[in-house]
């Protein structure tokens, strides 16, 4: 077995079942993994701690009660400092791969001048991790070993919802920074005042009923909800939200302030009232019913 081999033996996302009837909805968690690679930790010239600040940390943990509700959870089990699973997959950096990349990747999107491509060059903080760049067979097997694994699941387990019940809805779960820094966007850094914020791409990713009844569950436990602002979704939920074909996608981003210390990375005493909530938040929209057209439904 090569050290690659070894460094990837884990596998490449965890799935927790429905218990009893599964219905149209899945959460997913793609940033949540906390399996970090001897070699990739040897690798790095950060410590522990710095490493782990790309890390939805416990987030998959909040939405642990999901399964009991009918509502399978897809986690990812690598960090996303690793392998982002919340990306396209051509989303290649020249700055970070020392051999010429494919001519099919595209390495000057936004995100990846930031150096927060499909595999980051730096934690969500800017600071790089690396002390050497890669080579693209290093970062092609992370792809074909775990990114594909995990996007594979996901599209197998929507698609499976969708043929039973004719519409399915993915929520893609995430948390945020209280202080929200975006160095590449015209933005100046502040704190940000919400709670949640609720992505849909602008209206695009899923039936409205969808975010509208997640915003009212959501302000009815007493949280602050934005929407769209300054997280609308990422890759999965542009990717598989198509609501005209029945798929519905929507984006969750939670204040990590709320649940724990983003300094120690420990979770503190609001990290039980949350995940209840969360779980409050799935009951209740695995209760909605989207296969009624809109316009028939407003009628």
């Amino acid at each position: 077995m090569t050290q690659t081999e070894r460094d990837m033996s884990a596998p490449p996302y965890d799935l927790l079942p429905a218990s009893g009837g599964v219905g149209p909805f899945l959460c997913s968690s793609p940033h949540s993994g906390r399996y970090y690679p001897v070699a990739f930790k040897r690798a790095s010239q950060l410590d522990g701690t710095m490493l782990r600040r790309s890390e939805d940390c416990y987030v998959d943990e909040l939405f642990a009660h999901a399964p009991s509700y009918g509502v399978p959870l897809l986690k990812a089990v690598y960090p996303r400092a690793y392998v982002d699973l919340n990306r396209l997959e051509t989303e290649l950096d020249p700055l970070l791969i020392r051999d010429p990349l494919p001519s099919y990747a595209t390495s000057e999107s936004e995100r990846v001048m930031a150096g927060l491509g499909t595999i980051a060059r730096v934690v969500a903080v800017g600071v790089p991790i690396y002390s050497h760049p890669l080579s693209l067979d290093e970062v092609m097997a992370r792809i074909a070993h775990i990114y594909r694994p995990y996007h594979q699941a996901l599209n197998h387990l929507l698609t499976k919802a969708q043929t039973h019940f004719g519409w399915c809805a993915l929520i893609d779960c995430h948390s945020m920074p209280s202080h929200i820094v975006r160095p590449t966007v015209d933005m100046p850094d502040k704190s940000w005042d919400a709670d949640i914020v609720l992505g849909d791409r602008f209206g695009t990713s899923c039936d409205p009923r969808l975010t509208d009844l997640a915003e009212e569950l959501l302000t009815g436990l007493g949280y602050k909800v934005m929407r769209n602002s300054p997280y609308a979704g990422g890759h999965c939920t542009r990717h598989y939200g198509a609501p005209a074909n029945g798929r519905h996608a929507l984006q969750i981003e939670i204040n990590r302030a709320l649940y724990m210390n983003e300094q120690s990375l420990e979770k503190t005493a609001g990290f039980s009232t949350l995940r209840k909530d969360m779980g409050h938040l799935i009951k209740g929209l695995s209760q909605l019913d989207l296969s009624t057209d809109q316009q028939l439904a407003a009628e």
